[in-house]
């Protein structure tokens, strides 16, 4: 089987080559679907596709290498649309998902929400049967076009080959415009292997970049009245600001002003995490106590309670950056609701304040002397839990052992339940866009994926710089064959398990035995259980490696300080900790509840 395999990819090889090679003899000058389409995302400024290939998209990927994108295989279609959402957050320009038609179009479709309600820049391309085949039961036969369009900013089929120019423009361009989100093209067999002449195709062009959105500068001095008369100013961060690149204006603002700064997840890094200005610490008291908020690409969905009480004063006065004007007054009646990029309207708003000389003075201000009381109360905690060692070990001291002795400014992947929730108190960013999570979709399997484009980001643009990819097992078991990508592609991700039998929550070895001897295993065995100790980090056997099984801080130290020299292949460290460790006490639930 392997030879004959062998056999069809040296004949599409010699196919393609052949097909190049009469072309640049035939005095026509014709061209097919697959080379356009690969040529105009090249003209585009794509550079990388993730997918995994069939019919009839095989050759389509062979033309890709041949135009100059890099091509990256996956093990799952979900997990490509992760790594291309990804790749077009880190770089601003959307990374493409090539999938096969039918099942593998419908794999995507859980990335292609993910990234459409996370706002990054996606592209997905599948191709389709031939058009010939449709209505008669053509092989995976699927209205995708109509199928992908809730999911997606646009969603087309070009009707010729000679107009697939046309369309890959405007599905990159609207994929990256305004707020950012997802583009699906259409691309049955018949549209990828059709002939035209060169001269019938339309000229290849790239749209110039869409100017950024100035405020309106009335709005800006009212916001900027607001502040300075607030006695308890607040500013939120959003990864709107991140993915904005607007990092040096938003620290000017706050060195400026000394108002306090709450990162969202991935809004961490906008402002260091280190900065004396962060109260990430103090983040319950922040939100409930302050009287004036600056939502900087944030916006007020469930992961900030909706700005509603009671995890926000009922009288607060909210104003509202965003770059959708759609997003403007959403959950609440804001206080002032500006339609602008973020940098343009923070560097005028700096401006502003500083005419009105509002600085606050962490050392007698009031509002940070409450804030600064709560930090270290809630500090004090988490030191005390992550100094702790007992065996099984808790997750503070877990992280804080990660935290200590992976490479500096480290892209941080995380995903999971408390693994997730309690990593983003304790794994530090200091640097913009150098964390990836769950987002705000909640979803669950996105880390592999995104560790992968993360990986291969740095080694074009950081070199140098790691990925450490920090799973809880659950998480870990959606996408966890992507190990064999990261290994072809020879990645260096550095994938930290944080095992504790479950989901939430699991059993020690003895006490699952226990339960699962009591009755009939479908009715006993807890839904949050996963087996007890599963030995994940011996999937790195499977390619010859070794992997680290961990119980102690010691153990995990060692295995950080052996898996961050390693810069040619990724690393399994496999944490065992205590299967009942969960987080903090919370003052109120983590979600807050509906009203109605």
């Amino acid at each position: 089987m392997l030879s004959g395999r062998l056999s069809q990819l040296s004949q599409l090889v010699f196919r393609r080559s052949f097909q190049t090679t009469s072309k640049l003899l035939s005095s026509s000058m014709v061209t097919d679907g697959n080379t356009i389409l690969a040529e105009s995302l090249k003209k585009q400024g794509v550079e990388y596709v993730f997918g995994i290939v069939g019919i009839p998209v095989i050759e389509l990927a062979m033309a890709f290498q041949s135009a100059g994108l890099k091509y990256i295989g996956m093990r799952n279609e979900q997990a490509a649309a992760y790594a291309a959402q990804a790749i077009g957050y880190l770089t601003g320009k959307p990374g493409v998902c090539l999938a096969v038609s039918g099942p593998g179009l419908l794999h995507c479709i859980g990335g292609m929400a993910n990234a459409q309600v996370n706002c990054w820049p996606l592209l997905v391309i599948a191709g389709s049967c031939p058009e010939d085949h449709e209505g008669i039961g053509g092989f995976q036969e699927w209205p995708q076009v109509e199928a992908s369009r809730p999911y997606c900013k646009y969603a087309g089929r070009p009707p010729s080959a000679r107009l697939i120019p046309l369309h890959v423009e405007r599905a990159v361009r609207l994929a990256s415009a305004g707020r950012p989100g997802v583009s699906y093209l259409d691309m049955p067999g018949t549209l990828l292997t059709a002939e035209v002449d060169e001269d019938k195709v339309p000229e290849l062009y790239h749209a110039e970049p869409v100017a950024p959105a100035y405020p309106n500068p009335a709005l800006v001095e009212k916001a900027a009245e607001v502040l300075a008369k607030a006695e308890r100013p607040l500013i939120i961060v959003g990864k709107g600001a991140a993915y904005a690149h607007a990092e040096d204006a938003v620290n000017k603002l706050v060195e400026n002003t000394k108002i306090p700064v709450l990162p969202t997840p991935m809004g961490k890094g906008v402002v260091p995490d280190v900065s004396p200005y962060v109260v990430s610490t103090a983040r319950t008291a922040a939100l409930l106590k302050a009287d004036a908020v600056l939502l900087l690409g944030a916006r007020l969905n469930w992961m900030l309670h909706f700005g509603q009480p009671p995890r926000f004063a009922p009288d607060v006065k909210v104003i509202q950056v965003d770059i959708n004007p759609e997003e403007l007054h959403n959950s609440v009646k804001s206080e002032v609701a500006v339609h602008s990029d973020i940098k343009p309207f923070v560097e005028l708003l700096s401006q502003k304040l500083a005419e009105k000389k509002v600085s606050l003075q962490p050392a007698s201000n009031g509002w940070w002397q409450q804030l600064k009381k709560k930090q270290e109360s809630n500090v004090a905690f988490v030191e005390a839990q992550a100094n702790d060692k007992t065996v099984p070990l808790n997750y503070y001291a877990v992280f804080k052992t990660v935290q200590a002795n992976i490479p500096k400014d480290s892209i941080i992947v995380s995903e999971g339940a408390n693994t997730m929730d309690i990593g983003r108190g304790v794994l530090l960013n200091n640097k913009p866009r150098h964390r990836l999570d769950a987002g705000t979709f909640g979803t669950m399997g996105v880390g592999p994926g995104f560790a992968v484009a993360a990986a291969m980001w740095c080694r074009d643009y950081a070199p140098g710089k790691r990925v450490v990819c920090v799973e809880g097992d659950s998480a870990f078991g959606f996408s966890g064959m992507e190990i064999e990508t990261m290994f072809r592609y020879k990645l260096p991700v550095i994938i930290v398990i944080v095992n504790n039998n479950g989901i939430y929550s699991g059993f020690d070895k003895d006490t699952m035995a226990d339960i699962q001897s009591s009755g009939d295993v479908t009715q006993c065995t807890p839904p949050t259980s996963l087996s007890s100790e599963v030995r994940y980090e011996k999937m790195m056997e499977m390619f010859g490696e070794t992997g680290h099984f961990c119980r102690t801080v010691e153990e995990i130290e060692a295995a950080l300080k052996k898996a961050a020299a390693v810069t040619d292949r990724p690393s399994i460290i496999n944490i065992a900790i205590n299967p009942q460790s969960s987080r903090k006490p919370q003052d109120f639930n983590w979600l807050t509840e509906s009203k109605l």
